[in-house]
């Protein structure tokens, strides 16, 4: 597993429980507001963790942690994943994994595993505009695929979109809310504008006041809302 960080303490990362989160290097995607260009673009990588080093600390916080998070870049492009996370459940450990939902048969496979306790999974933008928003072209009936796994699949779950005023059309979160119909939790959050951010154009673009940020909410009735931000929907 190619490793590009670890954060070793967490109280927002996994919803209710203490936890750490493990970033994993590479990403099928190229959203213009990712935060983490490190963990994305090759040329930007740091050197890797090496694997024992990351299980020698989470055997030493068994009775401090309660969950990992697995995050990126994007988890689901690795193939051993699955033994990795199998891994990491044999010391006990719940495990959350943050997702683009472009791999569905990676995630069915976690799923039918029973590798993960909780899923969250970024949710760019209506499908007829998912491309554009994901810097890639794919097969965007991936996306529908992962979503209705997720929501099916009983696990605890998260989508949560990311919003960027000029980008966003007024029918977006309409055509979202319908996409993740049954879903368990979704949740927005601004797009964070500083130097870090992958498309540097973006600097230059307004963003939206907490006010509009509050009444886009109101407006689409979103239960779970967070305007400094929910999990890492900006990676």
């Amino acid at each position: 597993m190619r490793i590009g960080g670890l954060q070793k303490f967490s109280l927002i990362d996994y919803p209710g429980k203490v936890s750490c989160v493990i970033f994993t290097q590479g990403c099928n995607f190229r959203c213009c507001y990712c935060h983490n260009p490190e963990l994305v673009v090759a040329e930007k990588f740091c050197p890797t963790i090496p694997e024992k080093e990351v299980f020698e600390f989470l055997r030493s916080r068994q009775k401090y942690l309660q969950g990992v998070v697995v995050s990126g870049g994007e988890a689901t492009i690795h193939v051993d994943l699955v033994s990795f996370l199998n891994r990491i459940k044999q010391l006990g450990y719940l495990i959350k994994i943050d997702t683009n939902g472009s791999l569905p048969n990676q995630l069915k496979s976690l799923i039918q595993l029973k590798l993960v306790n909780y899923i969250a999974m970024d949710i760019k933008a209506p499908l007829v505009r998912y491309q554009k928003l994901a810097g890639q072209s794919f097969d965007v009936q991936n996306i529908k695929e992962s979503i209705d796994l997720i929501i099916n699949s009983g696990i605890k779950h998260q989508f949560r979109t990311t919003i960027i005023k000029d980008l966003f059309l007024d029918d977006d979160l309409c055509q979202i809310r319908q996409l993740i119909q049954g879903a368990g939790s979704y949740c927005l959050q601004k797009v964070r504008l500083d130097e870090k951010i992958l498309d540097k154009s973006l600097l230059s673009q307004q963003q939206f006041s907490d006010d509009e940020f509050n009444n886009l909410n109101q407006r689409f009735q979103i239960r779970e809302f967070q305007s400094t931000g929910c999990g890492r929907a900006n990676e």
